[in-house]
């Protein structure tokens, strides 16, 4: 993982904060922390009978491998009965759609979030111009969208999937942030703003309310303890995956064997867009899909680094061309104009024209 990730920080033996939180998770007492876990479900079971609750708890959803195994764990594993809440894809698809449909039909509610279109299309390609991310406002409404759901049915139990600043080499605000989900750290790392101030001539506050993440009284108000599943059992999306294919035979993954910029074909296959999403990552940051997948894989023994250099030289680069019109459509684009805003977000300090006057990183693997 190259320094120029963000929030990613070197020790002096030029190991990241990732790998040092993964060394942490080797000493780390497992039996300690499911128990902990235990103590958990019982609180909430406790909760719900007391209230007379219709769930116990909340599963931000998306239909991928992730989510969709905590939902299957808590139910199958601890009894619990979790409300899945999934806000909608920029683009939506057919492998998403299937596999949110397959998974429901082994005994889950769900509630599905489908904001306006015109303001969603309109923050997408606002975002996509200005921050080589069509997906800024997205992040806003899958984090919003189950605290608010929590709070209107005083549901105040949610599990969320990792804490991404700890696995991935990020800003960790506290020991704590890495169980419970810290608002501040929603804001500033995983949305960069608030969406109150998205207002615009065309846009109003009400026109944001999806997007907007409930304050820190409203939260302490309603009693809303957000939890990550990874801080309990040790995370690996490859094992994720592999438990979700077990009990889910039929759990679709991209037909061609792999998606376009890596080598993996069972991660974030519910939206058009993503492809693009993480090859702009490739264009900001110089790494892209393939090395993501495999930083994680080598984090659990999963993968060699010799194994993953070699992958990522083969498929960082690649251009993701499936879904190109759909998506130059939905963002009001023509072909012309999406290149000049990718190659405006190109970072100088990493990329540099050959002599071709064709880009190429300046430190590549």
């Amino acid at each position: 993982m190259p320094n120029s990730r963000p929030r990613v920080v070197f020790n002096d033996k030029g190991i990241c904060n990732a790998c040092e939180n993964g060394n942490e998770k080797i000493k780390t007492d497992w039996t300690k922390r499911n128990n902990e876990f235990l103590n958990l479900v019982k609180q909430i079971k406790e909760n719900s009978d007391k209230n007379n609750l219709e769930y116990d708890c909340i599963v931000p959803w998306s239909g991928g491998k992730d989510s969709t195994s905590i939902a299957l764990k808590l139910k199958l594993d601890f009894n619990l009965k979790p409300l899945l809440v999934t806000f909608s894809p920029l683009l939506t698809n057919e492998i998403g759609e299937f596999n949110r449909k397959l998974i429901l039909n082994h005994g889950f509610d769900s509630m599905f979030i489908n904001p306006n279109q015109k303001v969603a299309r309109n923050l997408a390609k606002r975002f996509f111009i200005e921050r080589g991310n069509p997906k800024v406002a997205w992040d806003a409404g899958i984090n919003a969208a189950p605290i608010k759901i929590a709070i209107k049915f005083k549901i105040p139990y949610i599990f969320y999937a990792e804490h991404g600043e700890s696995e991935y080499g990020g800003l960790t605000l506290s020991e704590e942030s890495k169980k419970k989900r810290d608002l501040r750290e929603v804001i500033e790392h995983q949305i960069g703003d608030y969406p109150e101030n998205w207002a615009n001539d065309e846009i109003s506050l009400r026109d944001l309310g999806p997007y907007m993440y409930p304050d820190e009284k409203e939260l302490k108000d309603n009693n809303i303890n957000a939890y990550y599943f990874a801080y309990f059992y040790k995370w690996s999306m490859l094992d994720n995956y592999n438990y979700v294919k077990e009990i889910i035979p039929n759990f679709k993954t991209d037909a061609s064997g792999r998606t376009s910029g890596t080598f993996t074909d069972f991660d974030s296959l519910d939206d058009k867009i993503d492809p693009i999403y993480y090859y702009m990552q490739y264009i900001k940051f110089g790494f892209g899909r393939a090395s993501r997948d495999a930083c994680r894989m080598i984090q659990n023994n999963q993968m060699t680094r010799e194994q993953a250099v070699k992958l990522a030289k083969n498929y960082d680069h690649e251009f993701p061309k499936e879904n190109l019109n759909e998506i130059l459509e939905y963002l009001d684009l023509s072909s012309d104009k999406f290149e000049d805003i990718i190659n405006k977000h190109r970072n100088k300090e990493i990329w540099r024209t050959s002599i071709n006057n064709k880009w190429e990183l300046i430190n590549s693997l």
